[in-house]
């Protein structure tokens, strides 16, 4: 692996590089750096069919668009391809919470478009929910109950509570992100990134992925600043990566909140030269992931081997599901590049 470097100088080279391809799909395909192989779990589809039936429950699908979205999105090939190794009980639950968050993230977009403030009550609701455990009010709210009822008997108390931590963290990013939506001037790089971080919703799966080990990891070992900073690598890499092959779509709706678009606004370029930045800005987070994970791994317990390995697996998932998920059909356009 090549370290990228994100140098000035650099930088200026790659807007004026010219790089062959059909659409940005291609691009991406032919300059990401993707070290783990593709994967799936052999229970995806009854994992789908589970997803399915939990949403119905709770009303959740009786909208339209919001059945159509899911179809669209694949939630339980996500979990399939992020989690190929854990058990079925797990694999529903990382399936159920995607589905939650994909509908949860594109209510908070629509509700806070304009006025973020119109946020407030479902957001509240929420964070009730997972710090009090307070009875829901909406059909969202009820959803995350049971999810979180689901996270406290599969997990010990003191995994649903990081799970419970990390979960507030991306509510209260979704508010951010609305204020930033409609924040003039658009929020520099530095801000956009950091409020990315928060909304991307990959860090409440990794007490799942600790659930999914023999047993919890020692103190001394998860909070180890070198664990830390691998689970920072892999949630950024896990969440940028689909903000290439999106960058179309969310161009076109307006949104800010993306990599590749963040990009675009600092340096004034095209969509192509921005995609191209922030493949290699995501190349070197996957290869310091991989250089600290060696550096590591001769320390680890094997709960703590299987740890890293579910977090590396949110980078390999989101990849390969980026890669064909409908919801991101316009990446293969060749608009996309010209």
């Amino acid at each position: 692996m090549t370290t990228v470097s994100t140098t000035h100088e650099e930088i200026t080279v790659a807007l004026h590089e010219e790089i062959p391809a059909e659409n940005l799909k291609d691009l991406i395909d032919a300059n990401l750096y993707m070290p783990f192989p593709f994967l799936s779990n052999r229970h995806e589809s009854e994992s789908a069919a589970g997803v399915d039936t939990w949403l119905r429950t709770w009303g959740l699908t009786d909208d339209p668009a919001v059945a159509a979205m899911i179809v669209k999105t694949r939630p339980a090939e996500l979990a399939s391809y992020n989690s190929p190794t854990v058990d079925s009980d797990v694999l529903q639950i990382v399936a159920n919470q995607i589905a939650y968050q994909f509908i949860f993230d594109d209510q908070a977009e629509e509700v806070g478009r304009r006025r973020p403030g119109r946020l407030l009550p479902m957001l509240t609701e929420s964070i009730g929910i997972l710090r009090d455990g307070q009875s829901p009010s909406t059909p969202l709210g009820a959803a995350l109950a049971d999810l979180h009822r689901q996270v406290q008997e599969r997990c010990t108390p003191a995994q649903a509570a990081r799970w419970a931590w990390n979960s507030r963290e991306y509510v209260h990013g979704l508010l951010y992100e609305a204020v930033a939506q409609s924040h003039s001037p658009p929020v520099r790089m530095g801000l956009c990134n950091s409020i990315r971080s928060l909304t991307a919703g990959v860090e409440p799966f990794y007490p799942l992925c600790e659930a999914a080990q023999p047993h919890e990891l020692d103190p001394e070992e998860l909070h180890h600043p070198v664990m830390r900073r691998l689970g920072r690598l892999s949630a950024d890499a896990a969440v940028w990566i689909p903000d290439l092959f999106s960058a179309v779509k969310e161009q076109q709706a307006g949104e800010m909140i993306n990599l590749a678009l963040a990009y675009q606004r600092a340096y004034e370029c095209s969509l192509s030269q921005a995609v191209t930045l922030a493949i290699r800005r995501i190349n070197g987070t996957i290869g310091e992931f991989e250089t600290l994970y060696e550096k590591i791994k001769p320390e680890l317990s094997p709960a703590g081997v299987g740890y890293v390995e579910g977090m590396s697996g949110w980078i390999r998932g989101c990849y390969y599901w980026s890669r064909t998920v409908p919801r991101y059909a316009d990446a293969t356009a060749m608009s996309s590049v010209h």
